[in-house]
């Protein structure tokens, strides 16, 4: 997720925003991802209003545009975003952007935001492009950037003024349009939309590969942050290729933007021990069909628990591809030239990776807060979990995802009419790498066992 990078700024001032609170922490705290995608902070804040064009047309008002979640109105930095004072204050992300999600209960109803839930209103390829746009821009002057600045912020200094117009400004466009040519391999591929990110390719263009050969697509939904603890030890990411957590959350560290010196070890250490036991929330217990759940509780042990149930063999293993049946092109995407390179980094430091390794398949991971974790297998090709115990070829072709109403019944988001069409990414699965094949179990039983096996889920 690389935007421009800080390697503008060689001054030794390098104050990162802490909370006290972890939780406030991992909300806005730094882990050092600005790095390489810090973004100074008074032309950040500007963006929006100077560059409306270039937004999405979705509901909310500048970065809300992306789905960037703001706690309150007077919030001047969404969930996700964080600070650090550097000669020039920059803005980045953490974790909390890719790991806090909403919800509401019908239209107009008060949202609910979930911490370590997948942020499935997100778009961050949109996020980025906005930035290259406005880069590409040619209003993007001095002049046009001052004027938002001062607008926003009257007590800016004439001092700061100078080294934003000389310095600051012209280096941070022209550092946004080399990250953009780095990200030409986004050409070709269908969009990511909301909720979703190649997370491999981008390492690709890191270590220097040559992407103009390179097809394939690592698209996959982001995943939720709950439970850390029993995941020590499984294989990890949605191929199965760590088993490592520490060394899975420094490698999210760096693919946000952190170099290998710039990793706020402390920082992550904090989030890193708060996640260990985080909880996902209950799915409400007034929309469970109580009488159901042992029924399904017998469905779930002789058709889910053997690779989802902690203490089985399989759970946290890696089922082959040609066995799961589901979309091959995240597996293919991290390649074992691209292994071998992720295996180097940290090289002279304590923390050196070394548990990478090149899959076939995609793990099969515990189900702990399912129901918050839709839609659903690797790419996220289909809505709801109902939908999921149909047989492929019954799935949805196209549906709208980053809608954040929840459909209870069906267990998932709303992903379909007028609303859902309005509010959401339009989800094609014909399309390379979308595919909604595969994962057909529980697909033969009677439709009642079905309701059975959901009630169940719920309670997961």
């Amino acid at each position: 997720m690389l935007l421009p990078a800080s390697f503008l700024f060689v001054f030794g001032k390098n104050q990162p925003e802490r909370h006290e609170d972890v939780v406030e922490h991992f909300k806005y705290g730094s882990i050092g991802a600005e790095e390489r995608a810090g973004v100074p902070y008074e032309i950040w804040r500007v963006l929006p209003a100077l560059f409306p064009e270039h937004l999405p047309q979705r509901s909310g008002k500048g970065y809300e545009k992306f789905g960037l979640l703001f706690e309150a109105p007077d919030k001047i930095r969404p969930i996700g975003s964080s600070y650090r004072q550097r000669q020039v204050a920059l803005v980045g992300l953490n974790c909390a952007v890719c790991h806090t999600g909403v919800l509401r209960d019908a239209p107009g109803a008060p949202r609910r935001i979930v911490l370590g839930m997948p942020a499935h209103q997100f778009d961050l390829q949109s996020y980025e492009e906005f930035f290259f746009a406005c880069a590409r821009d040619p209003r993007f002057t001095g002049d046009y950037i001052l004027s938002g600045i001062r607008s926003a912020n009257p007590k800016f200094s004439w001092f700061d003024a100078l080294l934003y117009r000389w310095f600051v400004i012209p280096r941070t466009r022209s550092g946004i349009l080399e990250q953009s040519r780095n990200f030409a391999w986004f050409e070709g591929r269908p969009r990511q939309g909301p909720g979703r990110v190649d997370t491999f390719n981008p390492y690709k263009v890191m270590f220097g590969f040559d992407m103009t050969g390179d097809h394939t697509i690592g698209t996959a939904d982001l995943p939720s942050l709950w439970n850390q603890r029993v995941r020590e030890g499984l294989w990890l990411h949605w191929d199965g290729n760590n088993s490592a957590v520490t060394e899975r959350n420094k490698s999210a560290a760096i693919g946000a933007g952190a170099s290998e010196a710039s990793l706020d070890l402390e920082s992550m250490k904090r989030v890193e021990d708060w996640i260990l036991d985080l909880k996902p929330p209950e799915f409400p217990r007034d929309k469970i069909d109580k009488g159901r759940i042992a029924a399904g509780k017998k469905l779930f042990d002789a058709h889910c628990a053997g690779c989802h149930e902690l203490g089985h063999p399989l759970t946290g293993q890696t089922i082959e591809q040609v066995q799961i049946g589901t979309d091959p092109e995240r597996v293919n995407s991290f390649t074992r030239e691209l292994c071998e390179k992720m295996n180097t980094l940290g090289t002279g430091r304590p923390w050196k990776f070394s548990h990478f390794r090149k899959t076939g398949g995609y793990a099969a991971m515990p189900l702990d807060g399912i129901w918050l974790r839709a839609p659903y297998l690797h790419n996220g090709s289909v809505p709801t979990l109902r939908d999921l115990l149909k047989p492929p070829e019954e799935r949805p072709t196209v549906f709208w995802r980053g809608y954040d109403v929840y459909d209870y019944v069906n267990v998932g988001f709303v992903s379909d009419g007028e609303q859902a069409q309005r509010e959401g990414f339009r989800f094609d699965t014909v399309l390379k790498g979308n595919r909604r094949e595969g994962h057909t179990y529980g697909t033969n039983l009677r439709a009642g066992e079905k309701d059975d096996l959901i009630e169940f889920l719920k309670t997961l």
